[in-house]
């Protein structure tokens, strides 16, 4: 009998925008189940689609219509995306349906949602995504929020599933007396090279316009949020007389976050460091991995980064906070380095000491890392035969 799954929380496919997005574009297109079938919820503002249904990867794709009322947006986009999901469910006559949820932004108002899921005897899954209560860009009231939140989604589910370890056992201890069902399946990656060349017009354009040397610099990806470490990264490599750049590819806006980081690193000071925006082009961006000295990862919250497991799938290279869920992911395919002044400094300038071998050996070891835990293939079988079996 074939499962039909609601999918609510990712702002749509194709995929253009950040982890949750690429991880249902990859459940789609790999999907080797007929047993199971997809319904993907867009944000219509977002998608480049703008009809009502459209067909995508083999799902179904609809869109949903959200006001734009700041950063309540979000959760109304999930609340307006489970009534769609039950419309359609209602429509279509679907039995034994399945809503998966990704983060955990519309506690409270989830109760409402699973009794009139309940009626079509419906199960419904949430991944509960990091310790989103825990980003400093929050107010105390918005944190408690999240918080409040992720309890009653927590309570409400029939499944969870953890894409970390660490979240799982989180969930697990932290919200014990709910007796939470958990799953642990995590993102996938891949260890394929960019179809793109170093010498294609489309990186030599990107090189030029920012100055870049291949081999010649040291990476940093990630959202431009306090929790992923930026000025402790910048003020440790300052530090370091290395020749080579720290690019950065990021979300910057010229915002309250990026002048005090201004005034506390005072980086514009230095040439080696160039803000070079975002690159939402995945092959581009591969390239500019693979082609890095080394890649560094501060990010401190959250469950499996998927811009992490990019790198250990394409850079030579990687530098790692000391955090439970960068070791779990990284595990010996990395360097590690704590927020102790001159801990980074000094395994920057230890890693530029180091001989070919050295790097071929880790290259190997971050590489069988993503082979045996987390390629897509994988996460999408694991995927297809929980939901199949709920």
């Amino acid at each position: 009998m074939n499962r039909e799954v609601f999918i609510i929380g990712a702002k749509g496919i194709p995929a253009q925008y950040g982890g949750f997005e690429s991880f249902v574009e990859q459940l789609t297109e790999r999907k080797k189940s007929k047993d199971v079938h997809y319904y993907v919820a867009c944000r219509r503002n977002l998608s480049e689609n703008k009809a009502d249904v459209y067909e995508y990867n083999g799902a179904t794709c609809f869109n949903v219509t959200v006001p734009n009322v700041g950063a309540a947006s979000a959760i109304l986009y999930d609340i307006n995306a489970f009534k769609s999901a039950l419309k359609l469910i209602e429509e279509k006559k679907i039995k034994r349906p399945i809503v998966y949820v990704l983060a955990c932004r519309m506690g409270p108002f989830i109760h409402q949602f699973k009794k009139k899921l309940m009626n079509y005897d419906g199960q419904l899954i949430v991944n509960p995504d990091g310790h989103e209560w825990l980003r400093a860009k929050w107010s105390p009231m918005v944190r408690k929020y999240w918080k409040f939140s992720e309890r009653l989604m927590v309570k409400y589910a029939d499944l969870l599933i953890c894409d970390s370890q660490n979240i799982q056992k989180y969930i697990e201890n932290d919200y014990r007396k709910y007796q939470p069902e958990t799953v642990f399946i995590s993102y996938g990656s891949d260890i394929k090279k960019s179809n793109l060349s170093k010498d294609s017009d489309k990186v030599k354009s990107w090189r030029d316009s920012h100055g870049i040397v291949f081999n010649n610099y040291f990476l940093i990806v990630g959202r431009f949020v306090p929790e992923n470490n930026y000025e402790t990264m910048i003020k440790e490599f300052m530090k370091t007389p290395t020749s080579k750049d720290l690019v950065i590819i990021s979300n910057v806006e010229h915002n309250d976050f990026y002048e005090k980081l201004q005034k506390s690193t005072n980086f514009e000071s230095d040439k080696r460091i160039k803000f070079v925006g975002t690159v939402y082009d995945a092959e581009l961006l591969k390239v500019i991995r693979e082609n890095a000295f080394a890649y560094i990862h501060g990010h401190e919250v959250g469950g499996t980064n998927p811009s992490l497991l990019e790198a250990l799938g394409s850079t030579k290279l990687n530098l790692l906070l000391d955090v439970g869920f960068n070791k779990e992911v990284g595990g010996n395919g990395a360097e590690y380095w704590t927020k102790d002044s001159g801990k980074l400094s000094k395994l920057i300038k230890s890693v530029e000491n180091r001989d070919n071998e050295y790097f071929l050996s880790m290259e190997k070891a971050s590489n069988d890392r993503i082979l045996k835990y987390y390629t897509w293939d994988s996460v999408v079988l694991k995927y297809e035969k929980t939901f199949i079996e709920e």
